[in-house]
C-alpha cells in the first residue's frame, strides 16, 4: 500500500481521475482496517459511532438525531441499533405520549465497553502524515465537498 498505481496495477488518464479513485481506495482500505480493529469488541465501526453519539448527547436521543450525527449515513441504521439492543448496549425508550417516537440511550454496559475501547484507534491510519500534512488533506477534503 503506498502508490495506488501499483497497487491496483492500473495508470490514470488524469490526475482527478487518479485523485477520485485514490479516494475511494482509500476509503475502503480505512473501513478494512476499522473493521478489523473493532472485531474483538464485537461491535461494527458505525454501531461504534452510535455509542459515542449516545454517550455525547448524555441524554436519549431520537433515532433521526442519531441517524443525523452518523458520520457515515447508514440506512440500515435501525438494524444497527437492534443489534446493538440484542447486546444491551442501548435501550429503546418509548413515548408516553406517542407510540411512534421512541428514544434510544446507552446503558452501564454501552458506556463500559467504550471506555475499554482504546481512543487513538485510528491514529496508525494517519501515522505517514504530520500535523501540516493532515491539515492539508483535511481541507481539500472539505474543498472538494
Amino acid at each position: 500500500m503506498g502508490n495506488l498505481e501499483k497497487d491496483i496495477n492500473s495508470r490514470f488518464e488524469n490526475n482527478r481521475v487518479k485523485a477520485l479513485l485514490n479516494i475511494i481506495y482509500t476509503a475502503n482500505w480505512i473501513t478494512s482496517a476499522q473493521n478489523e480493529f473493532f472485531k474483538p469488541f464485537g461491535i461494527s465501526p458505525q454501531q461504534y459511532n452510535i455509542l459515542r453519539i449516545l454517550k455525547g448527547a448524555g441524554e436519549p436521543l431520537k433515532v433521526q438525531t442519531i441517524k443525523d450525527r452518523m458520520l457515515e449515513r447508514s440506512p440500515n441504521a435501525t438494524r444497527l441499533m437492534d443489534k446493538l439492543c440484542a447486546k444491551n448496549l442501548i435501550e429503546r425508550l418509548p413515548s408516553e405520549n406517542d407510540r411512534r417516537v421512541v428514544k434510544i440511550v446507552i446503558t452501564k454496559t454501552g458506556i463500559e465497553l467504550l471506555k475499554v475501547i482504546p481512543k487513538d484507534l485510528n491514529k496508525d491510519l494517519l501515522k505517514n502524515l504530520n500535523e501540516e500534512e493532515a491539515e492539508l488533506l483535511s481541507n481539500l477534503l472539505d474543498k472538494m465537498r
